[in-house]
């Protein structure tokens, strides 16, 4: 006869047996999750969220994230949030088959690699200044309280526009520890981090003079009215924009309009962004990831 898992155990209490008998094993059963709980096997995934987070140390980056408007006696300048305003038209044309948003994007693409790499060689020269001073190590300035902004954009440019700004960031620290130990004086800083400024408020200016008119590669080669319009707006495209062998490296896949006129599936949307304002962006087809 098979035995009980459970066992018989005897002791004594004031001198009399007292059979105690252990608690049967608690059974264990899996459950099949709820209809509710398992998703459908040809459902589509939803759609991809992502984020960013630039974390700046200076007020003087901290300045190239707004800009500055327009005064009685002094131009506006733009900011990084209205950089990433300024190409969400040139986007969506892109997308579209708009030879004039490729020709400005590989403008903003060009201004940003100059700013870059003029911001480099400004970080390289102060660096060098500061390993002159040899056994003397110095740690570079830094805030006590960093400002921690959310980024969420819809292209690429408008990511490559903070890294400008986190650049500079770190130029400020390191120019700002070189004239803390005398290696530079207070007017050869301020005016090494004015030029260095330049050129990012220059490549935040370069969206300006683009028109979303609808214009398509077609239209330009058929010399449509639509076509006349945006040459007299934006100008003459250059011959390489026209046919299309020359784009930007970050540009967006085009949605080519099918024959008969329109392209199905593409359609304009919204998406919440972090501060609860409207992104616009493009979506192309069912379940696609939005830029």
């Amino acid at each position: 006869m098979r035995r009980s898992a459970a066992i018989d155990r005897t002791t004594e209490t004031d001198g009399i047996p007292v059979t105690k008998r252990a608690p049967e094993p608690t059974a264990i059963t899996a459950r099949e999750p709820s209809d509710t709980a398992r998703a459908a096997p040809d459902a589509p995934p939803g759609a991809l969220r992502g984020g960013a987070t630039l974390t700046l140390q200076t007020r003087q980056a901290q300045r190239l994230i707004r800009g500055r408007g327009a005064g009685a006696e002094r131009p506006a300048i733009i900011g990084l949030f209205g950089f990433a305003h300024l190409l969400r038209p040139i986007w969506q044309g892109a997308r579209m088959d708009d030879p004039y948003a490729d020709w400005w994007m590989l403008k903003i693409d060009e201004a940003l690699a100059a700013a870059l790499q003029q911001l480099e060689a400004a970080q390289q020269r102060v660096a060098a200044q500061l390993e002159t001073l040899g056994a003397l190590e110095i740690a570079l300035p830094g805030s006590v309280k960093p400002t921690r902004i959310a980024l969420n954009f819809s292209n690429p440019y408008a990511f490559r526009g903070a890294q400008l700004i986190s650049r500079y960031d770190t130029l400020v620290c390191t120019t700002l520890g070189a004239r803390h130990v005398g290696l530079l004086t207070a007017a050869e800083a301020e005016r090494l981090l004015q030029v260095s400024g330049r050129p990012i408020r220059r490549a935040f200016q370069t969206p300006l003079g683009y028109r979303l008119t609808g214009v398509t590669r077609d239209d330009v080669a058929q010399g449509t009215a639509t076509a006349d319009a945006a040459r007299t707006a934006m100008g003459e495209l250059p011959a390489e924009v026209q046919s299309g062998a020359r784009r930007a490296p970050h540009a967006p896949a085009r949605s080519l309009p099918l024959p008969g006129g329109g392209a199905p599936g593409l359609r304009l949307r919204s998406l919440p962004a972090a501060d609860g304002r409207r992104d616009p962006s493009v979506e192309i087809g069912d379940g696609a990831c939005a830029d």
